[in-house]
């Protein structure tokens, strides 16, 4: 069987994350949206049916899948999968099963979750037509309801994450993982999983009563740290005497020190001091000075409202922090106000008062309002990151970003992956 993870138009409202990355990227849990997918279908391929300014870097991160591929697609009964869709805890679901019910389409809550289709209603499929051909599909053919939900925005996965904490623990987590001696865990002992390249430092803690703990490959935590389950340390993750609290997961190659509360940070962002980190949701490479602080919780306690675009969008909860987007940066000492949205590249300085509950992509907000970055600029600033980290902003990244900012693409098709981004004279 074979899978074919679309995006369709809810997609942007997943903003700030997925302007730089398919909704299939963002992480729930222990894993992706993709990666539960992939667990629930069990397919011999996976194909992507994507935004064209996101082609070319899935290409170049995934050459032997197939994205945009009208051929490949329409070759042979194919599974189409909402990006967004998260499935329920089922086991796999044979392929032969499927296909024999074949065509149908499967729904969550009234929503499209997928479609498996053969090659002749495949024929209309393609990035600019998926929503309305799937639209019209669900009104042709029978619809089954498949469990799950199809997340509409990014704090809907803040608010599951430590249910999907749970769920993987039980999917993915094997019995090689107990923990070392000397490890304190409080509640149960089985429900603690630290890999063995690890180093868990003494007088760490870790709280089991109400969900696993889970630390990855070649994580460190250093001593007086607090680990509160459901919570999930990323592979190659650096903890610094952080208190990690319930429904956090942290992706790999963070630095996390300070408080982090229900929150999500993504690969390779940094919150390395003291601060709050509450009911939030982190892209990648973000830095989050010292002394940043996300309130999370309104002094009247009426729910949250958030920015995102140029709607303002009631979040339905009452604790809920800020949604942060890859590369964005605070200064010392920022204050994000509750339901605050940073869009990728955007720099926040500190003014000794809230900042702006919105800060667009590639803008800096400060003591003088707000203002626009130099896109060549920030993208020379995020390769020497990178390369701290041992990665690099490759050409296809580069040119995502460039997309992202409206900046004028630089074709570098010729070009190796890892060459460095140089500023143009």
């Amino acid at each position: 069987m074979r899978i074919c993870l679309y995006e369709d138009r809810g997609t942007a409202d997943l903003y700030p994350f997925t302007a730089t990355r398919p909704a299939s990227d963002l992480l729930c849990g222990l894993t992706t949206l993709g990666d539960k997918q992939a667990r629930h279908f069990a397919p011999e391929v996976t194909g992507h049916l994507c935004r064209p300014a996101l082609a070319p870097w899935l290409r170049a991160r995934e050459p032997n899948r197939p994205v945009n591929d009208a051929l490949w697609l329409r070759s042979a009964p194919t599974v189409l999968v909402n990006a967004r869709w998260l499935p329920p805890r089922a086991c796999a679901v044979p392929g032969r099963a499927l296909l024999a019910d074949a065509p149908f389409v499967g729904t969550a809550n009234g929503e499209i979750a997928y479609a498996v289709l053969d090659p002749r209603r495949l024929q209309s499929v393609a990035p600019g037509t998926v929503d309305d051909s799937l639209a019209d599909l669900a009104q042709a053919l029978p619809t089954r309801e498949v469990g799950g939900t199809v997340i509409g925005r990014a704090w809907e996965l803040v608010t599951r994450n430590g249910d999907e904490i749970d769920a993987d623990f039980a999917a993915t987590c094997g019995p090689d993982g107990f923990p070392p001696p000397g490890f304190a865990v409080v509640g149960h002992l089985d429900r603690a999983f630290v890999h063995p390249t690890a180093r868990v430092d003494p007088f760490v803690v870790a709280d089991t009563t109400r969900g696993p703990v889970v630390i990855g490959a070649g994580a460190v935590v250093t001593a007086f740290t607090r680990l509160e389950g459901p919570c999930a340390i990323g592979a190659h993750t650096h903890l610094l005497g952080a208190n990690v609290r319930a429904g956090t997961t942290i992706g790999p190659h963070c630095r996390i020190g300070g408080e982090v509360e229900c929150s999500v940070v993504l690969g390779y962002a940094n919150k390395y001091h003291d601060g709050f980190l509450g009911h939030s949701y982190v892209g990648e490479w973000a830095n989050l000075a010292a002394g940043t602080g996300t309130a999370d919780l309104r002094y009247d306690y009426r729910p949250v409202r958030a920015r995102v675009g140029d709607a303002d969008v009631p979040t339905g909860l009452t604790k809920f922090g800020s949604l942060i987007g890859d590369h964005a940066k605070t200064g010392l000492g920022v204050l994000l106000d509750c339901g605050t949205v940073l869009g990728p590249f955007a720099q926040v300085l500190p003014t000794g008062a809230f900042a702006p509950r919105a800060v667009a992509a590639f803008h800096r907000a400060g003591p003088d309002g707000q203002s626009e970055l130099d896109a060549e600029r920030a993208l020379a600033a995020a390769d020497v990151a990178m390369r701290r980290r041992g990665a690099a902003l490759t050409p296809a990244l580069a040119a995502l970003y460039r997309t992202v900012a409206g900046a004028p693409h630089v074709a570098a098709p010729d070009l190796p992956a890892t060459l460095p981004l140089r500023k143009s004279a």
